[in-house]
């Protein structure tokens, strides 16, 4: 059925990650029993699954922040905080609908843009190389960004839509929510980048020579280009 998704006009499907929060809400708090054999657990399955997803992508960002930051106090204060999120992630189902996920969410920001801050100082982002446009939440939707170095940008919650990126180099830039849908990425450099998810890469446009971090990978779309 994945396999031919795209072709049939799914394409939101394909993009879509759960970070593994489906498995857990479905095995461990539901006994791997489906809501449409037991219509009954439909409503707080899914309502369970809402706050687990979140809270196993806070994890997935604090896991790359505590290895990004080169501060020992950040680090230790992104592991505290996880283990935290980690323990919540094994909570009853009561438990789970008790938690604060606003509060939560307002933890791991601060300490992601902490380590945003600091990581992309370390690649020259004050000094004003940058263009001034390239900044939070910018609309820089069919942009025309190709061969640039964008080392050290700020696109946290971009708008990137078919972006023309294509032999960048985005080491370094902030790329926390940034919707990439159909930017070009083709022989891109975003090794290096921050907080870049599976989901954003399933729904741009690269191919082999588009370089990604370790634990993301290229989708199947992009070979078949």
């Amino acid at each position: 059925m994945h396999e031919g998704l795209r072709s049939r006009g799914f394409r939101g499907c394909t993009v879509f990650d759960c970070f593994g929060a489906g498995q857990v809400v479905s095995q461990r708090l539901f006994s791997g029993h489906s809501w449409r054999e037991r219509p009954d657990t439909q409503q707080p399955m899914f309502s369970a699954f809402k706050i687990m997803k979140q809270l196993h992508e806070m994890l997935w960002y604090l896991s790359e922040a505590q290895v990004r930051t080169y501060d020992p106090d950040a680090a230790q204060d992104a592991r505290e905080l996880a283990s935290v999120i980690t323990a919540l992630t094994r909570d009853s189902l009561a438990e789970l609908f008790s938690v604060d996920v606003d509060a939560l969410h307002t933890a791991v920001r601060a300490i992601l843009i902490e380590v945003s801050e600091e990581v992309r100082a370390s690649y020259f982002a004050e000094v004003g190389h940058l263009d001034p446009s390239l900044g939070a939440g910018a609309d820089l939707a069919g942009a025309h960004l190709r061969a640039r170095s964008l080392c050290g940008a700020d696109l946290r919650g971009s708008c990137l839509i078919a972006a023309d990126l294509r032999g960048s180099d985005l080491t370094a830039v902030d790329l926390l929510g940034a919707d990439l849908r159909d930017a070009r990425l083709a022989g891109a450099d975003l090794s290096a980048a921050l907080y870049l998810t599976q989901p954003q890469v399933n729904a741009a446009k690269g191919n082999a020579d588009t370089r990604l971090p370790a634990g993301v990978s290229a989708p199947p779309h992009w070979r078949r280009r």
